[in-house]
């Protein structure tokens, strides 16, 4: 009908092209409407495939430089335990010793102990010294064949033979539970003249550590009416909470 009447040149038919062409342009719109939105689609679905695939490549290289990341973590952290050993063997450089890193703390209110990762096959045996940086960590009281537990000198029942800077007079310090990182200097010399900040040392008695190893500083001085009961808090030199590495003394 639409093709007859566009055809006829009679006026007096445009009345029904008209109402044709209201009729049908609607639908024309329409499938080329739904056309373009087909053709759309088909570009989005590849672009959301292309989106995938960069998705993925970009996971992988990610997984990649966290590896990386974690390797370059690794070779800072061992550089930084070489450099601490070897500060340490620069430091004590008049024992023979033998570097360690430590696997396992136990620091609760009694017991302070430590374990190292070497053992009687490095040539570690019961009653050697072990050091830090700062000064004396405690003394091997057990070992196994790759690790040894050692006794801090904060632990408790732990005793050093210990001598102060200024006087040179003899003391014994022991640990203590009132302070984590801190010793009770006794048995001080009635006429002996300590004070805050004086420094502490390993007096060389007792038969196991050997003389002149920093233990830590004064940090104050409690007296009493009666002279013969004042103490000493001594702040050791070593932060056990912080201590990684550690050197075993081999020779006395």
């Amino acid at each position: 009908m639409i093709v007859i009447f566009s055809n006829n040149d009679n006026g007096n038919l445009s009345f029904f092209e008209t109402v044709a062409n209201n009729l049908v342009m609607p639908i024309q719109n329409g499938m080329t409407y739904i056309k373009n939105k087909i053709s759309g689609n088909s570009t989005f679905f590849q672009d959301i495939s292309n989106l995938k695939a960069e998705n993925e490549q970009l996971k992988e290289e990610n997984s990649s430089l966290e590896k990386q990341l974690r390797e370059l973590e690794n070779i800072k952290s061992e550089n930084e335990t070489l450099k601490e050993y070897l500060d340490l063997t620069e430091k004590y450089g008049e024992y023979k010793t033998i570097p360690a890193y430590i696997i396992n703390k136990d620091i609760s209110n009694y017991a302070k102990t430590i374990v190292i990762n070497i053992g009687s096959n490095d040539g570690v045996e019961e009653n050697m010294t072990v050091i830090g940086d700062e000064g004396l960590v405690g003394h091997v009281i057990s070992v196994t064949e790759s690790t040894a537990k050692v006794q801090t000198i904060i632990d408790t029942s732990s005793s050093v033979s210990a001598s102060m800077s200024t006087t040179k007079e003899a003391i014994v310090c022991k640990g203590t539970l009132e302070e984590k990182s801190a010793l009770k200097a006794m048995y001080i010399p009635t006429e002996s003249n300590i004070i805050q900040g004086d420094s502490i040392e390993t007096s060389g008695l007792g038969g196991i550590y050997p003389k002149g190893i920093h233990v830590g500083t004064v940090k104050k001085v409690v007296t009493s009416q009666n002279i013969i009961d004042r103490y000493a808090i001594i702040e050791t030199a070593v932060d056990f909470d912080k201590l990684d590495s550690v050197l075993v003394i081999t020779n006395k």
